[in-house]
Order: C-alpha cells, then sequence, then structure tokens
C-alpha cells in the first residue's frame, strides 16, 4: 500500500486490452473537519488500455474517467473494446470507477448496511454517497495516478457527477463530456417528474403504436394479476405496479424492441388455466427487483435534492398524473420513478424501508453545484441532449446548459438515453470535436 493509500490490486490481459485493478482508501466524509482522522472506505476503479499501445506508450496516454449512470450501478465490465470505450481508448487511458457503495467498492447493500446499526445510523451513512462525494473520490484517485487534469465523461447520472466535478473541482478537468445526463441546478425534484410523467407517456402512446398487439398482453397481464397470485423467483409476489416498472425498456434506442420480446411470450397454459410464463417472470424479477443495485431507489430522489427534502417526490406527483395508477385503463407503463411501495414489494429492499423514508425526509442537503462558478466555467465542455429522453427531460437539460458557460450543446432525436449502446463510436468522437474545438 502506497503512503497515498493507493494500491494496484491485479493486472490483465485479453482480447486486445490489458486492465489494471486500482484501488485507494478515501475518507467516508470529505467534507468534515478533519476528513484524514475519520473513517475511510475502499474505492475500486478499472484501468483498461488498448493492446495498440505499448506498455511504454500505454503509460504517456492521458487519463479519461468514466462516470456510469446510476445511482448505484458499478462500473461497466468489458470483455472487449467496443463502441465509445473503442473510439476513446485510441488516445486514452480509460478509468471504470465504481463509485462508492458499488462493485468492489466498499458496499454498501441490505448485508452491510446494518453494521452500521439502525435506521438513523444507516441514514447519515448513506449521506455521503452522493455526487459530491463521488467526485471528491475521483480527485484522490487523480492524484494517486499522477494525473493532471483529465478528461470526464458522465453518461445519464454520470453528467450529474460531472457537473458537480465542474462546479467544486474544475481544477481538476482538462474537458468534460456529457450524455443524457444535464439535472436540473436548482429546484425541486418534483419538477423533474412532472416533466417525465409526460414523457413516458408519450413513449407508450409511440410504443403502443408500433406494437399493437402489446396494447392487448398489457391489458391481460394487468387483469391476470388484479385475479390471479404470481410470484416471481424470489418469491415476492408480481403486483400490477411492479409489473409496470418494465416500461424501464422505453428509456432506449437499443432496448424498447426488448420489451416486445419480453411480452410476446408473457402466458401459458397450466392444468389451472392460463399463467405467466417462467421465461416471462425470469425476465421481469431483473427488471423489478433492486437486489444488486439498493442505492438506486434509496438515493435516486437524493440526487435532485438541495436544502429540501424530496418527500417521495414522484409518488406525490403520480397524484397529478392519475393514468398511471395501477387500477388505470388502459395500463401505462413507468420509468425512472421510486415509490415507497418499492420497500414493502421488494424483498431486497424491504430490511432498508426506515433508512428509505430518513432519506427521503431530509431536508439539509448539500448543494450539489456552485452556479457561480458554473457561470463563469472555463473548462471546455460539450453534452448530447436527447430530445425524448424519457429519464432526463429535454427542456429541463437545455435550461442547466444555458446556465454553463462555454457548453456546447448537441441537441438529437435519434437517440433515446441509452444513445451511447446504440452509436457510441460517433457520438463520442462528436462531443469531445465539440469540446475541443470550444477550447482551442
Amino acid at each position: 500500500m502506497a503512503e497515498n493509500g493507493h494500491r494496484v490490486r491485479a493486472c490483465h490481459a485479453f482480447r486486445g486490452m490489458r486492465t489494471v485493478e486500482h484501488e485507494v482508501q478515501a475518507p467516508l466524509d470529505h467534507f468534515a473537519a478533519d476528513p484524514a482522522g475519520g473513517e475511510t472506505i475502499t474505492v475500486f476503479a478499472r484501468e483498461y488500455v488498448s493492446a495498440e499501445h505499448s506498455p511504454a506508450e500505454a503509460e504517456r496516454l492521458p487519463w479519461l474517467l468514466y462516470l456510469q449512470g446510476g445511482p448505484g450501478g458499478r462500473g461497466n465490465r468489458w470483455g472487449s473494446l467496443g463502441g465509445w470505450a473503442k473510439a476513446a481508448a485510441r488516445e486514452f487511458r480509460i478509468l471504470m470507477l465504481d463509485q462508492r457503495g458499488t462493485g468492489l467498492s466498499t458496499p454498501a447493500d441490505r448485508h452491510t448496511l446494518p453494521l452500521r446499526g439502525g435506521d438513523q445510523e444507516q441514514a447519515a451513512y448513506l449521506e455521503h454517497f452522493r455526487a459530491d462525494s463521488i467526485v471528491a473520490d475521483a480527485e484522490l484517485i487523480r492524484q494517486a495516478l499522477g494525473s493532471g487534469p483529465w478528461t470526464v465523461y458522465g453518461q445519464s447520472y454520470g453528467g450529474f457527477c460531472a457537473l458537480t466535478y465542474l462546479s467544486f473541482a474544475p481544477e481538476g478537468l482538462k474537458e468534460a463530456l456529457v450524455t443524457g445526463g444535464l439535472p436540473p441546478l436548482t429546484g425541486p425534484a418534483d419538477d423533474v417528474y412532472r416533466a417525465t410523467f409526460q414523457r413516458v407517456a408519450a413513449r407508450n402512446a409511440e410504443y403502443f403504436s408500433w406494437y399493437p398487439e402489446d396494447r392487448t398482453t398489457v391489458e391481460r397481464i394487468a387483469r391476470h394479476l388484479r385475479g390471479t397470485l404470481e410470484v416471481l423467483p424470489d418469491g415476492s409476489p408480481l403486483t400490477v405496479e411492479r409489473f409496470q416498472m418494465v416500461g424501464a425498456l422505453l428509456g432506449g434506442n437499443t432496448r424498447v424492441d426488448s420489451l416486445h420480446s419480453l411480452l410476446e411470450d408473457a402466458f401459458t397454459d397450466s392444468v389451472t388455466g392460463p399463467r405467466l410464463s417462467d421465461a416471462f417472470l425470469d425476465q421481469v424479477q431483473g427488471l423489478v427487483s433492486r437486489r444488486s443495485n439498493p442505492l438506486y431507489a434509496l438515493m435516486h430522489e437524493s440526487i435532485y435534492a438541495q436544502g429540501q427534502a424530496t418527500d417521495w417526490a414522484a409518488w406525490r406527483v403520480l397524484e397529478e398524473f392519475p393514468e398511471f395508477r395501477p387500477e388505470a385503463e388502459p395500463l401505462l407503463l413507468t420509468g425512472e420513478m421510486v415509490y415507497p411501495w418499492y420497500f414493502r414489494q421488494d424483498p431486497a429492499l424491504a430490511p432498508l424501508a426506515g433508512v428509505a423514508q430518513l432519506l427521503a425526509a431530509k431536508q439539509d442537503w448539500m448543494n450539489l453545484y456552485d452556479l457561480d462558478r458554473l457561470a463563469a466555467n472555463t473548462v471546455p465542455a460539450a453534452a448530447a441532449v436527447y430530445a425524448d429522453d424519457i429519464y432526463v427531460d429535454r427542456k429541463l437539460s437545455l435550461e442547466t446548459a444555458a446556465r454553463i458557460k462555454g457548453l456546447q450543446v448537441w441537441e438529437t432525436g435519434d437517440f433515446h438515453h441509452d444513445g451511447i449502446a446504440d452509436d457510441g463510436e460517433a457520438i463520442f468522437a462528436r462531443l469531445l470535436g465539440m469540446a475541443r474545438s470550444a477550447g482551442s
């Protein structure tokens, strides 16, 4: 272990790339009066380098930090370099961060959180798992690697983190790229859901115009679930409201058509009549359970919180959109909303229900953005705004972009939230070119 807490765990070479595993010890509370004297956690990141570069050449490459979506998702695990990573690896060493609480960083889940104590202690611990702390971790890693200002690429929630980076540690950035991730800088989370409920409704209409037979299937499933108990592989019931969560697939170019594949063999015959098939239930389990990423449900609304409680914003705003209620006919599928009943119906979340309530009620969240610094930004930056994104609203994104000096915006209707999975190489190259032309 180096003096700065940096340790290289393992190195591997396969399928045209080399990887190096990095680990640092970071303060749990970067903002304490004496952060170095308090509790520490492990933060893990994996370096990816194209084998087209010799080890000596790779040492001279600049770094690109990738901040993935979420919150609560670990860094991507790549078996080879493709898409945007293939493009980036031509001139960068890519660092894939396991944001604190995820992957090989010190985990925060239903097993580890009770080790902190009761609900109050667990909630207090999780206050340190937002974008401000993630950015502070990134700066610690950058310094441990001996890097100068580096390029940061933020997808979705990673874009939120990139704007926090521009706010509080711009000296660590050479340039910033964002795809589908310009958050509102002020205002309550309610504004986000008022916008995105409307976009999800429009996306439902678009989807069912492509697959009108799926409209009938969705209604059949809803009627079936209202009268018949169906159990997911984890033993929990599949309710109508949980079924609506499969609408998460509506948020992508590359994923939306897989919704049709999911629905086409939803039913099978049995001695007691039609039942939902095991193949369908297995797939739905993966879409509705937060077993592998509980921080998504616990922390999701907090990513919008600044100086006020979120108080289950999506659940409250839902009252303004009764067409999304589980009893509504026709039934609409939902998007990236988190509701309090998640913590009753999902066995992986049930032990964390009290913690979730405390986080929803917390009022004194720190600010995630420095508006004055963003207005005076000097870091070259470019962002892709997807016109019909159901997760990150176009109008709110453009309002944010207008408040960041020098931010170049590419607005496009060609992609949805998962655009980089569709044509990541071209998107990355375009944004990098935009940022560099603005900075030259």
